[in-house]
């Protein structure tokens, strides 16, 4: 009988659109044996790929072994809008400021760490310079409450010397091509990535020196009398150490349990926009000044083709599986969405629909570190995926090694995340308090 058992798998609705438009890749095989390691690795997403590099960095000859549920780059890490955010984004703040000055200064220093640590990554790995673009981003205000939002975060942002501009109406138009926005927040630091083309360079930088499975869900973990036994389908790994790296599926291992929340955004991209077609610069992001509104995104050739995005609608669901009512719900928001923003493209044809797996916790604390005995986590993105996911794939890799630094204390100083109320009342709560938010922020 495994220690700790997986009691479900990765079940994500739709295809992932930013890995669908950069053409076919040909998966790597699934584990089918018996491997030996120094590290497996459990999930080849931002915080699996980024352990891997981290653990080589500072263990060049360490054996790893990286094995992934289904084709990396089409789970959760190919389904986020590509922000890579320096700023604090705490999705249950009015405006994503943090507790106070000295922890976003602190979070600031450490997000940067981790867009570095990326940087690095696409220079060694040739990625291309399209699929990590430093264009910042916008905070984006529709109505005078979001203008405010945006006013006070502005206000935070000084306080703490952190750049940042106030776009009118005029300026949002001409980034967006939108009248749609009464103003804007610009803050220079975040990186528009293609999320899917990021994560399929670090896999072909990383593949000559990391074992890596594609199509391999791990069912399984059992205690060795040194390290573990990893059992999946058809095969095993024995290693020393392993880093489950696969953000709220910690909880399908019995981690954390009843104190993750596992939110669902959905989102939708357009099919090739026309030549021509009137939508600002060819590339830009807003994510709205209200959390609970709707970002949206353009992209161009570099990314994998001329396409706006839109990413709304949240729903609490602790079983981690959408239905299709859901997926039809959020398809009719998003294009009303779409067609209020862009009145001259309405009705224009989505191409990609999908949904995608965040996990947040109620006190904003992730899980980058020890587990069990030679058992490490690195998961809870909390809403920044591309930028927390890689800064807990850093640190559990630092803290396997017993390396110590500022990401390793950072996790190591918060609190377990607060235990939730039961599954049934937690949803049915949740879910009505985001509807209300969602309500609120309706013009955003």
């Amino acid at each position: 009988m495994p220690d700790y058992r997986a009691r479900r798998l990765p079940n994500l609705a739709g295809p992932a659109a930013w890995e669908s438009i950069l053409g076919p890749r040909t998966p790597l095989p699934p584990l089918d044996g018996t491997l030996r390691a120094d590290f497996a690795i459990v999930g080849g997403g931002f915080a699996g790929l980024s352990a891997a590099r981290r653990l080589l960095q500072l263990e060049p000859r360490a054996k790893i072994v990286l094995l992934d549920a289904g084709q990396i780059a089409q789970g959760s890490a190919g389904r986020n809008s590509g922000f890579m955010i320096d700023l604090p984004h705490e999705l249950t703040s009015e405006d994503y400021a943090g507790a106070d000055a000295g922890s976003d200064r602190a979070l600031i220093a450490l997000n940067r760490h981790a867009i570095g640590f990326a940087a690095e990554a696409v220079a060694e790995y040739a990625i291309p310079a399209g699929y990590f673009r430093r264009d910042g981003k916008v905070n984006g205000a529709a109505s005078a409450h979001a203008d405010a939002q945006n006013t006070t975060y502005a206000h935070h942002l000084a306080s703490i010397g952190e750049a940042h501009e106030i776009l009118d109406a005029s300026a949002m138009r001409e980034l967006t091509g939108s009248d749609w926005y009464r103003s804007g927040l610009y803050t220079p630091g975040t990186v528009m990535i293609q999320p899917a083309g990021y994560i399929r360079g670090l896999l072909g930088g990383l593949a000559p020196h990391v074992t890596v499975h594609e199509n391999t869900p791990v069912t399984g973990l059992v205690r060795l009398a040194q390290g573990w036994q990893v059992q999946t389908l058809k095969g095993r790994v024995e290693a020393g150490t392993v880093i489950l790296a696969n953000n709220g599926h910690l909880e399908s291992f019995g981690f954390a349990e009843r104190r993750l929340m596992h939110i669902f955004l959905f989102a939708c991209m357009t099919a090739e926009l026309p030549p021509g077609t009137r939508a600002g610069h060819e590339c830009w992001g807003v994510t709205p000044s209200d959390p609970m509104g709707t970002t949206m995104r353009r992209i161009s050739a570099a990314q994998g083709g001329n396409r706006i995005i839109t990413r709304t609608m949240a729903k609490l669901l602790p079983g981690m599986v959408t239905t299709p009512g859901q997926m039809r719900h959020a398809m009719a928001m998003m294009r009303e969405k779409f067609d209020q923003r862009f009145p001259a493209l309405k009705g224009f044809a989505m191409e990609y629909s999908w949904a995608g797996h965040l996990c947040l916790t109620q006190n904003n604390s992730s899980i980058a570190g020890r587990l069990d005995q030679d058992l490490f986590g690195a998961g809870v993105c909390n809403g920044l995926g591309t930028t927390r996911s890689t800064l807990t794939g850093i640190a559990a890799a630092e803290a396997a090694l017993g390396h110590d630094s500022d990401a390793t204390r950072f996790f190591a100083a918060q609190h377990l995340p607060n235990r939730l109320p039961p599954a049934p009342l937690a949803q049915i709560g949740a879910n009505m308090f985001i509807r209300w938010k969602e309500w609120r922020a309706r013009r955003e």
